[in-house]
């Protein structure tokens, strides 16, 4: 029995590893900021109030729609809330220059970083974009999305304003 155990514990931890689920913090890894400098993403903080971290890639349409609809209401919500976006893209190295130039074009206001190495992907088990994640005032992912449809961002709102009420977050 006690072999068997030994045996089990290691799969067991390498599992519960591997799930980004509610609850967890948010995990480190190296990504860079578009003038090039490397920051330790678990270090991501917004003093106290929510942090809405977006997945999206500059080939993927659904991702830069999502990020022009929040863009649009973006300042309201920070008004309202308090709450930071931070895009992150996923674009490698060879397709990354054209994240500085879709930034500037959109007129984003958003944080913006890159995960060139996809190490930030792979931490928070992303598997295709856009993904997004709502992260507490304690740094605690509580929410996720995959995907986008015209009117998820107003669902993603309504859920940062019951975060900060302290209520349940609808999914």
């Amino acid at each position: 029995m006690k072999r068997i155990f030994t045996l089990l514990l290691p799969i067991f931890i390498v599992i519960s590893f591997a799930f980004k689920g509610e609850g967890d913090k948010i995990p480190a890894a190296t990504i860079k900021k578009l003038d090039g400098t490397k920051i330790n993403s678990n270090t991501f903080s917004n003093d106290g109030k929510p942090i809405i971290i977006s997945f999206w890639a500059t080939w993927c349409k659904p991702c830069k729609k999502e990020l022009d609809a929040i863009a649009e209401e973006y300042e309201e919500w920070q008004k309202e809330t308090g709450v930071k976006l931070i895009a992150v893209s996923i674009d490698d190295v060879r397709s990354s220059a054209k994240v500085s130039t879709d930034v500037k074009t959109k007129g984003w206001k958003y944080e913006v970083y890159l995960d060139e190495n996809q190490d930030f992907k792979r931490a928070m088990n992303v598997n295709n974009v856009p993904h997004t994640f709502l992260v507490n005032g304690n740094g605690e992912i509580v929410w996720s999305h995959n995907s986008y449809i015209e009117g998820d961002e107003e669902k993603l709102y309504e859920n940062v304003k019951k975060l900060i009420k302290g209520e349940a977050l609808s999914h």
